[in-house]
């Protein structure tokens, strides 16, 4: 399997933050963020199947033991988020930002900006996730793995057990910001 990143890149697994990182085999280059050049889809497939929680051997009968029957009550779901942090989010800094001091009405519409480009099927979620978002997800496409009830903020949990595999929320309000999700199983 192809990993959509341009010659010389690959992924390795950074030991101290436990996430993949890119690095350059001729220049020993390294970096959070795929470099120019990558193939997003190649990547995203790439990614999912060898550094996410479900990837690797087995992966199968995990992800069928992880997400139950797929309802909305199943023990375990998966799901993404784009994540906009505002001066009034729990830790206002980010990967991109060291200190956000926009407000909450500017990340609003931040979102809202993003949400329409999802919608009108210019970009996916995960691709914008990528370069948008606040959270350190971000480098996984916004992909959060697999959690069940009482391991994510009230606010997000409730929404996004609400969702179906596939669907995008509306613009959801947590201690950490605005935040767009979707159920991804």
């Amino acid at each position: 399997m192809t990993t959509g990143l341009p010659a010389n890149w690959e992924v390795k697994q950074s030991r101290s933050h436990n996430i993949p990182y890119y690095f350059n085999t001729a220049t020993r280059e390294s970096s959070w963020e795929p470099p120019a050049g990558t193939n997003a889809d190649e990547l995203k497939t790439y990614m999912a199947a060898f550094h996410s929680q479900a990837g690797g051997n087995g992966a199968a009968s995990l992800i069928s033991s992880m997400i139950g029957d797929g309802r909305a009550g199943a023990q375990k779901i998966r799901a993404s988020h784009l994540l906009v942090k505002h001066s009034g989010s729990r830790r206002p800094s980010s990967w991109k930002e060291k200190e956000i001091t926009r407000s909450k009405d500017e990340a609003r519409a931040i979102l809202e900006k993003l949400e329409t480009t999802i919608k009108s099927g210019q970009a996916s979620l995960a691709d914008l996730a990528l370069t948008e978002s606040d959270c350190s997800s971000a480098r996984k496409g916004g992909d959060l793995g697999f959690f069940g009830r009482g391991e994510m903020q009230k606010e997000f949990e409730d929404v996004a057990f609400d969702l179906q595999p596939g669907q995008i929320s509306g613009i959801v309000e947590s201690g950490s910001g605005l935040h767009l999700i979707q159920r991804t199983a």
